[in-house]
């Protein structure tokens, strides 16, 4: 398979070796650690695997206990905490090599009638017109770096920010922990519900650490800091679909402690609240040999 989304759903679909015991794939990739939103995405299949599937979730909260090993495959284990009449609860242990690395817990709710309020969404141009990804760095470097260009190639969604990257000390003075995108996958996911909602916890960890970021480096480039998803939670208000375009407003309230919080919210294009996300990570600075250009 050579489409990013294709091998997104790919990878999600985890292998079941008992009952309530699944397998997923890590791909063997150059990186120093597992992505955390591949396994926030794996255990949340798993999870969901084990219900009959007529009640969505509506939350997760999830801790990275140990970085996973890129290549090694993650098994899960889940627990029916409850059945209830109206929610459903479990619990996913995420192991690799014997080590506990992740656990999550979360809950499933059947849809009833209730009250219909959230805040607006902000008013912000839309995707069509923005730069992608790519053609802000080509455009800053004059050129795309093959790196970029690879990870370009692997890549399960289009990314479009809001507003203009900043690449500059001078353009970082001022501005607000803050920053905001347009996604969708890059192809088709399927139509199976709880695939959307798994391939929208992968990409919630993809950038939400981005605010926290904003004030002190450029987004893209060589990174000045160890950055690493500490603890994660999410609320699903409503349906939607991860291969239409959707709106990842965040913002960052604190960092200290070498520490850093972000919260974010995601919109679709009629401006509904879709999801609700809170992380914090860890937010340490690196010895200046071990900046790499990495980036996101």
């Amino acid at each position: 398979m050579t489409n990013p989304a294709e091998r997104l759903v790919d990878l999600l679909d985890l292998e079941r070796i008992e009952l309530d015991i699944f397998r997923g794939r890590s791909p063997d990739e150059s990186l120093q650690r597992v992505f955390g939103g591949q396994v926030a995405g794996q255990a949340l299949v798993a999870a969901g695997r084990t219900t009959d599937g007529q009640r969505p979730v509506h939350s997760l909260h999830a801790y990275f206990l140990r970085p996973g090993r890129p290549g090694v495959p993650i098994v899960y284990q889940v627990e029916r905490v409850r059945d209830g009449r109206s929610f459903t609860t479990r619990r996913v242990v995420a192991i690799q090599q014997g080590r506990t690395i992740f656990n999550l817990t979360a809950s499933f709710h059947s849809s009833e009638p209730g009250i219909e309020q959230q805040l607006p969404m902000p008013d912000v141009p839309g995707p069509e017109g923005l730069p992608t990804l790519a053609d802000e760095v080509r455009a800053h470097l004059g050129t795309l770096p093959e790196a970029f260009a690879r990870m370009e190639r692997r890549q399960p969604f289009d990314i479009r920010y809001v507003e203009r990257l900043r690449w500059t000390d001078e353009e970082l003075k001022g501005a607000e922990p803050r920053s905001a995108v347009w996604m969708r996958a890059v192809g088709p996911l399927g139509d199976d519900p709880l695939v959307h909602t798994c391939a929208l916890t992968y990409a919630s960890d993809m950038m939400l650490l981005d605010a926290v970021r904003v004030p002190v480096e450029p987004l893209w480039g060589p990174r000045g800091f160890d950055m690493a998803s500490l603890d994660h939670a999410m609320w699903f208000h409503r349906p939607f679909r991860t291969d239409e375009w959707f709106l990842y407003e965040q913002e960052s309230p604190v960092a200290t402690g070498g520490r850093g919080l972000a919260r974010g919210q995601i919109y679709d294009r009629a401006g509904r609240l879709l999801v609700s996300v809170v992380q914090e990570g860890l937010f340490r600075p690196l010895p200046p040999a071990e900046g790499a250009a990495d980036g996101g």
